[in-house]
């Protein structure tokens, strides 16, 4: 079975654990706000994501949800390790997470050499608050990136098929790079 690490981060209280439990189907942390310390790891095994080309017999995703305290920047490197992407969450209405998502990106995006389509960035809004038809102003590299609205209130099921589509591109760059690295050995 296919592994994918994919990262979940951005800003404290950006709804990071929601998504990843959602997406999961995790009840856990169900309730009010509780920040994450360090790190928590959710799994979701998903079949029809690995069946490209007929090889595998599934994907098991590894969703890590990375707490949003600069307090745990030193544990960084750690978390980066082997990631095949990242998702980075923000609150498009608080304007500090607009500044601070760029150094979320340059830190787990940039510097560790993904592509941007291994980037997903989540302008997530909290229960109660306005959904805008257009995304927030990104500053460039950001605006580059796919940017998806979540409002789980609103359009959960849209919220999930993003995040199906997300995680099926980096299923099909895994295997592109296994069959790659199998030619490889075979020439």
């Amino acid at each position: 079975m296919l592994r994918a690490k994919i990262l979940f981060v951005g800003p404290s209280e950006a709804g990071k654990s929601v998504l990843a439990n959602f997406v999961s189907e995790s009840a856990e942390g169900a309730g009010g706000y509780v920040p994450t310390q360090g790190l928590r790891i959710l799994e979701l095994e998903t079949p029809e994501l690995g069946a490209g080309g007929g090889k595998g017999a599934g994907c098991r995703l590894e969703l890590w949800d990375c707490g949003g305290d600069p307090k745990f920047e030193s544990c960084w490197p750690a978390l980066m390790k082997d990631a095949h992407g990242v998702v980075i969450v923000f609150n498009p209405d608080l304007r500090s997470h607009l500044k601070e998502i760029e150094t979320w990106y340059s830190c787990f995006v940039q510097q560790q050499q993904l592509l941007d389509s291994q980037c997903l960035l989540v302008a997530h809004h909290k229960p109660g608050s306005a959904v805008e038809s257009e995304g927030p102003a990104l500053a460039a590299p950001l605006n580059k990136l796919k940017l998806i609205q979540s409002s789980l209130e609103e359009d959960p099921e849209d919220v999930r098929m993003e995040f199906m589509k997300y995680f099926k591109s980096i299923v099909n760059l895994l295997n592109e790079s296994r069959d790659r690295e199998e030619m490889s050995i075979i020439t």
